[in-house]
């Protein structure tokens, strides 16, 4: 995957502060149009501000152009491994696309009704996020919960190194890095770096999987 150089990632961080002030994407938005449409002006907006153009935006991502345009004009909501790629063509985490706002404070609590959350909306996948957008340490906790049969699909790696830490809260999760299957039942905890394209599925037909990680991106 293409990287932006320094300069452009300066650009987006500045780029996405001013985009959360005007434009935050609602936890809780009455219909997945709505869901789509606030998606999608955000995504514009920040291209806007970064002073890229679509075309160099599907560069960065290695989304396409088609498929970013469709996405901007709230037309179709984006899967999980296209929405992770947009994030990383503007060089910032998917919390901060999905307008995770930084939080200096020392103490924050996050309540559940102000949950920041994203749902797949072919497969059903949902995450939530469950800590601040710390911009000092690059650590951030989530929660997944990954349907009965389901599977996240392929991930691409990150710009920056990358660690996740992993536990399963309920049901069977097979977490699949480096061509490895990895099969986690509840209470299993599982460590990993993200050197290459990885993915998770719920191979159990009846049952949801959730589980709860902790991603620290090195800075």
């Amino acid at each position: 995957m293409n990287q932006p150089p320094p300069s452009s990632k300066r650009a987006s961080a500045s780029a996405v502060t001013s985009v959360q002030r005007g434009l935050a994407l609602a936890t809780k938005p009455s219909s997945d149009e709505a869901i789509s449409q606030a998606l999608g002006q955000r995504i514009k907006a920040l291209r806007a501000r970064s002073g890229l153009t679509l075309e160099q935006l599907s560069q960065r991502s290695g989304v396409s152009r088609a498929m970013l345009s469709t996405i901007e004009r709230g037309e179709k909501s984006p899967t999980l491994p296209i929405i992770v790629r947009i994030a990383a063509g503007f060089g910032i985490s998917l919390s901060t696309l999905l307008g995770a706002e930084p939080d200096p404070s020392s103490v924050a609590v996050i309540r559940a009704a102000h949950r920041i959350v994203f749902r797949d909306p072919e497969t059903g996948f949902e995450r939530w996020m469950l800590s601040p957008a710390h911009v000092d340490n690059g650590v951030e906790f989530v929660l997944h919960r990954l349907p009965a049969g389901c599977s996240t699909g392929l991930l691409p790696v990150y710009a920056s190194p990358t660690e996740k830490y992993l536990t399963v809260h309920s049901g069977t999760l097979s977490v699949v890095v480096d061509d490895q299957r990895h099969v986690l039942h509840t209470g299993d905890a599982i460590y990993f770096q993200v050197q290459a394209p990885y993915r998770f599925l719920n191979e159990d037909p009846r049952m949801d999987c959730t589980y709860y990680m902790v991603i620290a991106r090195k800075r």
